[in-house]
């Protein structure tokens, strides 16, 4: 079966946009053939509508009350066409799932829905369906992020129409707190973002942003912006038209706001303030952009910010030895206050900005100094529900599930309504068609007007692009391949600008390919693979797995694809073959060997050693937010197979290591301290254990499975013993579930409890099951 994903590499990126230059006259985007409150910060990109004659009071059961649904979610609902589409939960324990669904926005009739499960994360309680759907203005399709990584378009009538496991196709990292945000639709792109740990040059983690074509879901350029991160982020980017590009700007992991190229993902710029991650979305207000956290910032003891920055800022000269995008000195900054908000993003109307900031006090500030004009204290606290601003009021939920709506002034704000919702509210309001939609942790409320509303606003005319100047790079589409032996993908090729434009299409069949290593590159692999005389790339059909880079020339111009082979079930690695050649920077006399460079999560946190006399793959300690590691080996669209390795863990009589595999999306792991075999997905959503008493130092054989049945149920059995010794008949832990993984990509799992001692993993095999 033929798999293929796109991706690409940001420095390749970059190089391709390397070149600014101006342009000529602009030309219009694709009209809009869809409207409604489109994705969480509404058609104006900071929370607030035109639309008039909305409701400024609400009873529950009462008055201007038309209807809710019995669902929980953490976001905002989306609406287009008379049609509303949200994403929830609902459910509990192992059979707790996230819903992505579509109602008609007059009635709430539900017309259909899709799930998900929840699968190999650490999201703990229900801190789920914390992000939006975005919707197409084009085509009327639905994108949604699930917080297991799930990415999907959908038709509006819900059919399926092309989906991207983030976690197995390129490291997405799921956290505790479960916020993922939502889909951006940025012309023909639609971006997602999310720490991922991936492979080759990608596989630090950080937080990153992909860019994908909406309608064929291949991946067009992937944005690294910048150090390591500190959280894990959601903010919605901020688009802008300047100086003849087309530009983003959001908060990031690491604790910056940057300047990106929208089009190709190249950071122009960031600057870095917060000791956290920062969450809440950025808005524009003339030259500047406006932005606020709730940490410590880098250059004082104070904690959180209010700033606001230009946005035509100019980097400081890049020192020697710098790495990364430029950044910015103090000058950049326009003016600061001392608010501070966790991730409830502000909201702005002509000169004045409206926030409700993290001790529940909703705040009017001047957006051309910075000045505090008014606050007016709502709730004991905020979390990430942002105001919405229409019709001269504030629709605002606050976390205790308290919903306000005021009218702001002078001085102060006018309360006209206040209703106390059933459970928390964290995502915003969306308003539309003179009905306002808001989401709690119990229910999916709508109030307002019956029937159409005559204040709906007039149809925005399309904006204006700059036009496309002289090709002065390629870009290769897909961006990345991923095959198994003997398989191959059609590639496309088009020409970009300057500033990253597309021009002109290309015949790959006449492009000159060559094999290409980047510079930077710490394993110089190639892979297994060319391209026919149709400009097609064909793996060969060697078993084994490789990966690598291809260039593109055309008349002296260049693009890039890099790609990765793996084979198809039965996988099996023993690491017998591996060349022990690097020295350990951290270790004297110490050498090993780089995990195999296509698996996705393993750089940095796996390395290969000789462990008597034997090559094995051994956890590193050298850094500790790595002390928890899963690696994929596969496709994501792998099932029905066994998984079985030997493992070993070191520890000590106070602490020892855990380590396991990955079957078909859930862990199956060797519990060190606990002495226990563990079938888990989710700590606290679907966690069996049964006593397995075994030694530090020494090899085990684990053997896994999982079986589904036609009606989705299935059974995840696991069986463990002391190498060497007869595998016993039954299996040592038999898990059901109601709603089972029906397929996943098989990996490995180690966890070395704050990097004290490591975990070992030898002759790796999956297979196809037997009846």
């Amino acid at each position: 079966m033929k798999v293929f994903r796109v991706k690409t590499v940001a420095a390749l990126v970059v190089l391709a946009a390397a070149v600014i230059g101006a342009t000529g006259p602009g030309h219009n985007v694709p009209p809009a053939q869809v409207r409604g409150w489109l994705d969480w910060r509404g058609p104006d990109q900071n929370g607030t509508s035109q639309e008039k004659g909305l409701p400024d009071t609400w009873k529950l059961g009462g008055v201007n009350d038309l209807w809710h649904i019995n669902i929980s979610g953490g976001g905002t609902p989306v609406i287009a066409n008379g049609r509303l589409f949200a994403l929830g939960y609902r459910g509990e324990g192992p059979d707790l799932q996230e819903v992505i669904f579509c109602a008609n926005a007059e009635t709430g009739k539900v017309l259909w829905e899709h799930t998900f499960n929840d699968f190999l994360s650490d999201i703990t309680y229900e801190r789920y369906a914390i992000g939006s759907p975005t919707i197409d203005p084009e085509t009327g399709n639905v994108f949604v992020l699930t917080t297991a990584g799930i990415f999907s378009s959908y038709t509006p009538a819900g059919k399926l129409v092309w989906q991207h496991p983030m976690m197995e196709e390129f490291g997405r990292l799921t956290f505790t707190n479960g916020r993922n945000g939502g889909p951006t639709i940025e012309d023909d792109l639609v971006i997602v973002r999310g720490i991922t740990s991936n492979w080759g040059s990608d596989g630090a983690a950080m937080d990153r942003l992909y860019a994908f074509d909406k309608k064929a879901g291949k991946l067009v350029w992937v944005c690294s912006p910048g150090a390591p991160p500190k959280d894990n982020v959601f903010a919605r980017p901020y688009f802008v038209n300047r100086n003849g590009k087309r530009l983003f700007y959001t908060g990031t992991g690491d604790g910056s706001i940057i300047c990106g190229n929208a089009r190709t993902g190249a950071v122009l710029w960031r600057f870095p303030l917060s000791m956290g991650g920062f969450n809440a979305s950025l808005i524009g207000h003339g030259d500047t952009v406006i932005g606020i956290h709730a940490d410590e910032n880098l250059d004082s003891s104070e904690v959180g910010r209010m700033i606001a920055i230009k946005q035509d800022a100019v980097p400081k000269p890049v020192e020697p030895g710098q790495t990364g995008p430029p950044l910015l000195g103090a000058s950049a900054e326009v003016w600061r206050n001392k608010l501070a908000s966790i991730s409830s993003s502000p909201v702005i109307v002509g000169d004045r900005i409206y926030e409700v900031i993290k001790t529940g006090v909703l705040c009017c500030v001047n957006a051309n100094t910075g000045e505090i004009i008014w606050r007016h204290k709502l709730g004991p606290d905020e979390l990430h529900a942002s105001p919405l601003y229409a019709d001269g009021k504030l629709y605002i939920p606050i976390q205790n599930g308290s919903f306000y709506i005021l009218k702001p002034g002078e001085t102060d704000a006018e309360e006209l309504c206040k209703v106390q919702l059933e459970g928390r509210a964290i995502g915003a309001p969306a308003v539309w068609n003179g009905k306002v939609y808001v989401f709690t942790t119990s229910k999916l409320y709508c109030f307002g007007k019956k029937g159409n509303n005559p204040g709906l606003p007039a149809p925005v005319p399309a904006e204006m692009r700059p036009k496309p100047g002289k090709t002065v790079a390629l870009q290769v589409l897909p961006a990345e391949v991923l095959l198994h032996p003997g398989e191959k993908a059609t590639v496309t090729i088009r020409g970009i600008d300057a500033n990253g434009f597309p021009t002109e299409s290309y015949d790959p069949a006449k492009a000159k390919w060559a094999k290409f290593i980047p510079p930077t590159a710490k394993v110089r692999s190639e892979m297994n693979a060319s391209f026919n005389a149709n400009g097609e790339i064909v793996a060969a059909n060697d078993i084994g797995t490789s990966a690598g880079a291809f260039e593109a020339n055309i008349d002296g111009l260049k693009g890039y694809v890099r790609g990765r082979v793996l084979p198809a079930l039965p996988l099996h690695e023993d690491f017998e073959s591996t060349p022990i050649t690097v020295a350990h920077a951290t270790e004297a006399g110490v050498k090993f060997a780089y995990p195999p460079l296509p698996w996705i999560g393993a750089r940095f946190k796996f390395e290969v050693r000789e462990i008597d006399g034997n090559k094995v793959l051994a956890k590193t300690l050298d850094n500790i937010f790595f002390q928890r590691a899963t690696v994929f080996i596969g496709t994501p669209d792998a099932k029905n197979y066994t998984a079985e390795a030997d493992l070993m863990a070191d520890g000590d009589s106070r602490t020892m290591s855990t380590v396991g595999l990955v079957n078909q999306r859930y862990f199956i792991t060797l519990e060190g301290n606990a002495q226990e075999l563990m079938v888990c997905s989710n700590q606290e959503r679907l966690r069996q254990t049964v006593p397995f008493k075994w030694d530090a130092k020494a090899w085990y054989h684990l053997k896994t499975r999982v079986d589904v049945k036609p009606d989705g149920s299935g059974v995840i059995r696991a069986k463990a013993w002391k190498k060497g010794e007869a595998e016993p008949t039954a299996w040592t832990i038999e898990v059901p579930h109601k709603h089972a993984h029906a397929n996943g990509s098989p990996g490995l799992f180690g966890f070395a409890p704050q990097s004290l001692f490591r975990v070992y993993i030898d002759n790796i095999d999956v297979t196809p099951n037997k009846k």
